[in-house]
């Protein structure tokens, strides 16, 4: 069975949820469609400029948003990853990337990852 392209799954997802956003409003956004706009804000980051800087330039909460959204919907590999310091999370970025996408991509459809966080 071949390897799932984690990179492309988040920058068609991420894309969808850019459009999502700029059409309805962030409020529109379901909680791990915010989740997973956390996740493409870090990769777009890190693979682009190869650190978070671009990243918190982007949008200055990712980290703490999504380490939130990621502990709100129990989602254990992207709330450890999330709750990193900067500088540790950019060390291990490449290293939990595929993990991080694996379980947001398993819980996307769930209807129960819906809701605020505040």
């Amino acid at each position: 069975m071949a390897k799932p392209d984690w990179e492309t799954w988040l920058i068609e997802t991420g894309h969808a949820i850019i459009e999502k956003k700029s059409e309805r409003g962030a409020e529109a956004l379901t909680d791990m469609e915010r989740l997973t706009y956390c996740l493409w804000v870090a990769d777009y980051g890190m693979t682009n400029a190869g650190d978070l800087r671009t990243s918190k330039d982007l949008y200055p909460d990712f980290q703490i948003e999504g380490l939130k959204l990621a502990q709100k919907l129990d989602l254990t590999a992207t709330a450890q990853a999330f709750g990193l310091n900067r500088r540790q999370l950019e060390r291990s970025y490449f290293d939990r990337f595929s993990s991080m996408c694996e379980e947001i991509a398993a819980n996307y459809d769930d209807p129960s990852n819906t809701g605020d966080v505040n």
